[in-house]
């Protein structure tokens, strides 16, 4: 997608945290503790995370002390922002050497996972590539048929089996027929379960052990989708999931929704995860790509 498009999706995904900093009410102002303040207040409302506003405040009162607010101080707070969100793992799937390439994705329940897979099946279809899914949350009766209908859309081919199954039985089978098939992605969705779950997340652990004795480098992805309403509680789930599947990327849904938009620089900092890809509608071609320059440059618009 050009980049003209995809700031045009990310403008519009993030008018809400947009609005909240209303950059041009800044313009002609001095820039002293006052202004400072304020600043600093909106980077936090923002969810931008404590850390993060440390760093740019403290940037932008060495450049800019008692000097006027305009262009130069916008421009100034991008680029440092654009530094603390480079990546350049950002916006990009691993590929195996051979396929299939296995992307595991995970999340709590309501984080928007079996739709960002959805997606995320679409975008790679539209690429031309070929997929299977497996319906590895067998906890919840109507996931397996949420996600065959996500994949009849996407054309891709579904495993799955039956209510209460074992989830690691049915990632077996999805490697097997992926294997098979020679697909290009096998995408493998988990159960939505809550990381203070012990059992859940060591149920988690054994789909991971498993796909990784069948396919070599497997999982070549494991993706964790993060909702970016949560807010700052985002950040501990991404902390416990990290530890138990060693989350290779994030995904960040639901931004359109929210005046917390700068949750995404909050996780890069905290986590040290590259951001994937981002949630900015509820249409099929809504999960884009994430670029840090597109973000900012929305983020401030």
């Amino acid at each position: 997608m050009a980049f003209t498009d995809l700031l045009s999706r990310f403008k519009k995904g993030l008018a809400r945290t947009a609005k909240l900093f209303d950059v041009r009410s800044w313009f002609g102002r001095k820039v002293d503790q006052d202004f400072l303040d304020e600043l600093e207040a909106k980077l936090i409302r923002a969810d931008v995370g404590v850390k993060a506003t440390e760093i740019l405040i403290d940037r932008v009162r060495e450049a800019f002390a008692d000097k006027t607010a305009d262009e130069d101080l916008l421009s100034f707070l991008k680029a440092e922002m654009k530094t603390l969100l480079q990546d350049p793992k950002a916006g990009d799937l691993n590929r195996a050497a051979a396929n299939p390439t296995v992307i595991l994705v995970a999340g709590v329940n309501g984080s928007g996972k079996t739709t960002s897979i959805a997606k995320l099946s679409q975008y790679l279809k539209d690429q031309g590539h070929s997929i299977v899914l497996a319906a590895c949350d067998t906890f919840r009766a109507a996931a397996a048929d949420q996600l065959a209908i996500w994949a009849d859309r996407a054309g891709a081919e579904l495993v799955r089996g039956n209510p209460g199954a074992d989830p690691a039985s049915v990632a077996h089978d999805a490697c097997d027929r992926a294997l098979a098939r020679k697909t290009d992605f096998l995408i493998v969705d988990t159960a939505g379960r809550l990381h203070t779950q012990t059992h859940l997340m060591r149920e988690l652990e054994k789909v991971r052990g498993i796909i990784a004795r069948k396919i070599s480098g497997a999982p070549h992805e494991a993706l964790l989708v993060l909702d970016a309403t949560n807010g700052q509680n985002a950040l501990q789930q991404a902390k416990m999931f990290t530890q138990s599947i060693d989350c290779s990327g994030v995904i960040l849904t639901k931004l359109d929704g929210t005046a917390k938009g700068g949750i995404v620089v909050a996780v890069r900092q905290q986590t040290g995860l590259p951001v994937k890809f981002v949630g900015v509608g509820e249409g099929i071609d809504d999960l884009q790509p994430f670029d840090p320059d597109a973000f900012v440059e929305s983020l401030f618009s």
